[in-house]
């Protein structure tokens, strides 16, 4: 019997764009994901500023960016948890729930695997589930791995169907295109008066415009209220 998988992305959200989208797309093509959970962070450890947005906002942005695809879903388990958002609880929260380690996928992108030596619970947070690294703008795959060489060991392609899942928890480096985007270019963009169409899914454009957030205005007022 084929055990589900549950792909996981995490992160602050401030705003969610096409570029969080494209690496769990890309995450989840490679891997055949099952499911795809996105986790607002309630306080990001490696973040310098707290989030421009309220907690309530980014679960709203991030529930709307996926709400046309079924298979994906977005969770306030750090939200709602009082503290730093660890990796390190999540994953063992989920196992709480039943799931194992094999069956979990935790996506970052080159940027934050370059990184990886410096979060909380290293190394034995990559015990608790795969790590699927996504191909970034700005950081290549050789790059971000040559920064942690002690890892070599555990990296691999994705592999072909059950191979390689039942075992240890691996590293699996996927080459993708990734729209090369950020929130932050997103919020100086609207602090511009520039428009962010092609950065955000639609409902999400809407809804930052509908409330003001990141000081952008609402110049569709009352074409459209639904949301």
């Amino acid at each position: 019997m084929t055990r589900r998988r549950l792909g996981i992305l995490g992160g602050t959200f401030d705003p969610i764009h096409v570029g969080h989208l494209d690496a769990a797309h890309a995450a989840s093509a490679a891997l055949a994901l099952d499911e795809i959970v996105l986790i607002p962070a309630h306080d990001q450890p490696l973040r310098l500023s707290e989030p421009r947005a309220t907690d309530y906002h980014r679960f709203a942005l991030a529930t709307l960016a996926v709400d046309d695809r079924p298979d994906w879903r977005v969770s306030d388990m750090e939200l709602i948890r009082q503290g730093r958002s660890y990796t390190e609880d999540t994953l063992q929260a989920l196992h709480g729930c039943g799931w194992d380690a094999s069956q979990l996928f935790f996506i970052l992108g080159t940027d934050a695997f370059a990184g990886i030596a410096s979060w909380h619970g290293y190394p034995g947070v990559l015990d608790l589930a795969h790590f699927v690294v996504i191909a970034r703008p700005g950081v290549a795959i050789e790059e971000a791995t040559m920064r942690v060489p002690e890892l070599r060991s555990r990296i691999s392609p994705p592999p072909g169907g059950e191979e390689g899942l039942d075992g240890p928890a691996r590293i699996f480096l996927v080459h993708a295109d990734t729209r090369d985007v950020s929130s932050t270019m997103i919020r100086e963009r609207l602090a511009s008066g520039l428009p962010i169409d092609d950065l955000v899914p639609p409902r999400v454009a809407r809804h930052i415009q509908k409330h003001h957030l990141y000081g952008a205005v609402d110049n569709l007022h009352g074409k459209d209220e639904r949301l």
